[in-house]
């Protein structure tokens, strides 16, 4: 997709553009939920960070409005077919860093993507954002388009996360039977998007899309874009690493591909039904585990009946 045909499908502005609001009423904004499924993928890990692969349903609560949710379906150490979003920060920003983080990318495609069962799409971003590579299990063709990027111009890190979650990430349904995922390289700064911090975070949470983020800040120092990297990952359940050499941005992109294959997953029915097209907090437990973190995205947004 060329730049001018993304900025289209993003609602034909230019850049340098002000900012409009999103229409509710907009189709294109509007995305549809099954009020009556809400699905939710978590990881458990105890107090020294290993994860805890062994926990039934009857061990987890699900909590929503203050009341105990029951569960339709459970399983744990998901299989499901995944669905990847990897953004790619091709700024002049991280220029020094480029190559290893191509190489590091590379690298996790090839060893999570299952060709007949996984799909990922490649979205670079630096004064806008870009589609080099359409949803494809092929592993020689995402490679071919990340190899492919250069680094150069500003940042629209959100419009590639709104871009990326509303136009590819949601297009299999039905949307539980798959899992999505977004991996964001970046600084976490942003100088040039259409779209703020958290409309691209509440596109994420519709998408039902947990985001993984891998910082090139490299100073020791947390920035700004720092905290932002952290909040989009905890909102949605991910994570957010911050490797102080090269060499450690492979082993974070290990670790999320550990953590991907060590999910539960959960299905169940709201109650009481309320389709206000609101925000509904969820929260998930472990019986009688203090000791036991439970990471998964806060909530979901309702259909508005």
């Amino acid at each position: 997709m060329k730049r001018s045909e993304f900025l289209a499908a993003l609602g034909g502005a230019t850049l340098g553009a002000q900012q409009p609001p999103i229409n509710p009423e907009d189709d294109r904004n509007r995305i549809v939920l099954d009020v009556a499924r809400v699905n939710m993928l978590y990881t458990v890990s105890d107090k020294k960070g290993r994860f805890v692969t062994d926990l039934r349903q009857d061990d987890f609560q699900i909590i929503e409005g203050n009341k105990l949710q029951k569960v339709l379906e459970f399983a744990k150490e998901s299989d499901l077919p995944l669905r990847l979003g990897i953004l790619v920060d091709a700024s002049n920003s991280i220029r020094d860093r480029f190559r290893f983080q191509q190489e590091a990318a590379i690298e996790f495609i090839s060893q999570v993507i299952r060709p007949k069962q996984d799909k990922a799409v490649i979205v670079a971003y630096d004064t806008s954002a870009e589609l080099v590579a359409d949803l494809s299990g092929d592993v020689e063709v995402l490679s071919k388009a990340i190899r492919g990027l250069r680094p150069g111009g500003g940042t629209a890190m959100f419009d590639a996360i709104f871009f990326a979650c509303r136009d590819k990430l949601m297009q299999d349904q039905p949307r539980h039977k798959f899992r999505r995922a977004m991996i964001v390289l970046g600084d976490g700064d942003d100088n040039a998007s259409r779209y703020t911090r958290d409309q691209a975070l509440e596109m994420a949470q519709k998408a039902d899309v947990v985001v993984y983020c891998i910082s090139t800040n490299n100073t020791k120092i947390e920035k700004d874009g720092d905290k932002v990297l952290k909040y989009l990952a905890s909102e949605t359940g991910g994570i957010a690493f911050f490797p102080f050499k090269l060499q450690d941005l492979t082993q974070s992109f290990e670790n999320i591909a550990n953590e991907l294959r060590h999910q539960y997953n959960v299905l169940y029915r709201p109650e009481p039904l309320i389709a206000d097209g609101k925000y509904h907090k969820v929260e998930i437990r472990v019986r009688n585990r203090r000791d036991f973190v439970v990471r998964a995205r806060k909530g979901y947004y309702a259909p508005k009946g």
